[in-house]
């Protein structure tokens, strides 16, 4: 199983979009970066998990987690001159974009912020790609230490919370 960071504007897609979406799953569309196109045709695989990070945001950070439920296939909204997503060079046959279907498992609350990561960039995060500079995939890959890591962090917020 891979792990991977999804990363959403909640202006534009949240986690409660999310949560309200039938059967809490939607396409993750509208990738239009060949490096993240890549990792979504060839690596993604239905049953690996993500965070849903939100950026751009007074609080980015992780705000659920996810599971891939089905696997790559052509993505619509490219081949719909109505969509935004629109592209007039995909063709059915020979997609350019691909989109996966995502199932929210659950949120985490409280989210994990980014100043949370950050305190952990020099240590258990310090190749976790959304810390580095410049980086503005919207998917990039979680190792399998990163995501115990982050789980960890989320179980110890949980249950601060609750005292």
């Amino acid at each position: 199983m891979n792990h991977w960071l999804f990363k959403t504007e909640p202006g534009t897609f949240s986690v409660d979009d999310l949560a309200r979406a039938r059967g809490a799953t939607t396409a993750w569309d509208g990738v239009r970066n060949y490096q993240v196109r890549n990792m979504i045709r060839d690596q993604m695989r239905v049953g690996d998990r993500g965070l849903l990070y939100h950026s751009s945001c007074d609080v980015p950070g992780i705000y659920g987690i996810v599971r891939v439920v089905r696997a790559a296939y052509a993505e619509r909204a490219a081949l719909d001159p109505r969509h935004r997503y629109y592209d007039p060079d995909s063709d059915p046959a020979n997609p350019r974009w691909y989109s996966v279907d995502v199932k929210l498992e659950r949120r985490i609350e409280p989210p994990i912020t980014l100043e949370t990561l950050r305190k952990h960039a020099q240590g258990e995060l310090k190749d976790m790609l959304i810390l580095r500079r410049g980086n503005r995939l919207s998917v990039t890959p979680v190792t399998a230490e990163e995501w115990r890591f982050i789980l960890s962090i989320a179980r110890a917020s949980a249950g601060n919370r609750s005292t």
